[in-house]
């Protein structure tokens, strides 16, 4: 018998998970993988197992996140899917959700008890949405009490993918929401990432939050070290650094530096002019159009 149709205990095993046994891709997968909502409601009448793992561990529920496939996601876990089943990688269904940046199929499991924080996970759903790139997906993960400081040993924080990866929105999200702007992996920080893909929008960002221009990574350099003289990142990080800070700037990164990821909230709440409370808050000034008659 081969070995991927024979039975035998997944990698986690039925004490872990109660996922069944091993098994190719069986036609729950397919339905799940391709949205077909009616055949997977007809397989799942007829008896069909919705936590049968494929040869990688993949459940039925896994394809359908992984594809976006609301409809199919939500027919599985009224059918009693495991929510948290994880795959060979350990990735949960919800992993592959904020990896495709599903919204719909994030709060489907959010509301069956996915965990936004899984115990004994380094690559958090959080990361996997700053992957994806979809911004209202890493906020949705932040409301929901995603940590931000969730350190995987490859990739570093979320931040650092975000950064990495040149996905701006993401890193404001982030940022906003109190993320440490000077996280290290192996020394090196989110400013390292942006000087290193030569994103000067992104190095504005970073050096706005409280960004340190001067730390060093594990090879003794600096972020301006990973641009090339004369372009546009080396110079913008060349003025920051022959620049001092406002007193407004300074003002606003010690009110971050107190409050962390409470700063939104107590912003909001000081007496002061709506202008200086977007400005602490780093929400940017109305833009006013001029029609001419």
């Amino acid at each position: 018998m081969d070995i991927n149709t024979r039975s035998r205990p997944s990698l986690f095993g039925d004490i872990a998970h109660g996922l069944g046994f091993w098994t190719d891709r069986s036609a729950v997968h397919e339905a799940a993988a391709q949205g077909r909502s009616l055949d997977l409601q007809r397989l799942i009448q007829g008896g069909a197992a919705v936590n049968i793992v494929a040869v990688d561990s993949i459940t039925p529920l896994h394809e359908a996140c992984i594809h976006g496939q609301t409809q199919c996601v939500r027919l599985l876990l009224v059918a009693g899917a495991q929510v948290e089943a994880r795959n060979i990688d350990g990735s949960t269904p919800l992993c592959d959700a904020c990896a495709a940046g599903s919204l719909d199929c994030v709060r489907l499991l959010l509301r069956y008890g996915a965990m936004v924080n899984p115990p004994l996970f380094t690559f958090s759903p959080l990361h996997e949405a700053c992957m994806g790139g979809n911004a209202d997906c890493v906020q949705l993960m932040i409301d929901e009490g995603a940590r931000l400081e969730a350190h995987d040993c490859h990739f570093g924080t979320p931040l650092h993918v975000a950064c990495a990866r040149q996905l701006y929105d993401c890193a404001k999200v982030l940022l906003n929401a109190g993320a440490n702007v000077n996280a290290a992996k192996l020394h090196e920080t989110a400013l390292h990432h942006a000087a290193k893909v030569k994103h000067v929008d992104m190095i504005d960002l970073i050096v706005e939050f409280g960004g340190n221009l001067y730390a060093t990574d594990n090879r003794g350099k600096k972020p301006i070290h990973y641009t090339s003289k004369g372009s546009p990142a080396h110079l913008c990080l060349e003025f920051y650094e022959n620049t001092p800070l406002s007193l407004q700037q300074i003002s606003r990164l010690a009110l971050r530096r107190t409050f962390g990821t409470e700063t939104l909230n107590v912003v909001s709440k000081l007496d002061l002019p709506k202008c200086i409370r977007g400005f602490l808050s780093y929400t940017p000034p109305p833009v006013f159009y001029i029609h001419h008659l």
